[in-house]
């Protein structure tokens, strides 16, 4: 049974590990959807950016 000792030491550590680890959001409901629309408003205004691009290149290409 020499390996009692490893696996317990191994487990050991594994659960300093896991410890020391973000286990959940430490946001409150307000900040969170806060972050979340902000983050959406960016994802927005990148979309509206990209169509724009993509409607001038359309409009590029029919002029040949």
């Amino acid at each position: 049974m020499a390996r009692g000792n490893q696996r317990e030491k191994a487990r050991e550590k594994n659960q300093k590990a896991a410890a020391g680890e973000k286990k959940k959001n430490n946001q409150s409901g307000a900040e969170f959807a806060r972050n979340k629309e902000e983050v959406a408003k960016i994802m927005r205004e990148k979309q509206a950016k990209a169509d724009e691009k993509r409607a001038a290149e359309a409009a590029g290409g029919k002029k040949k």
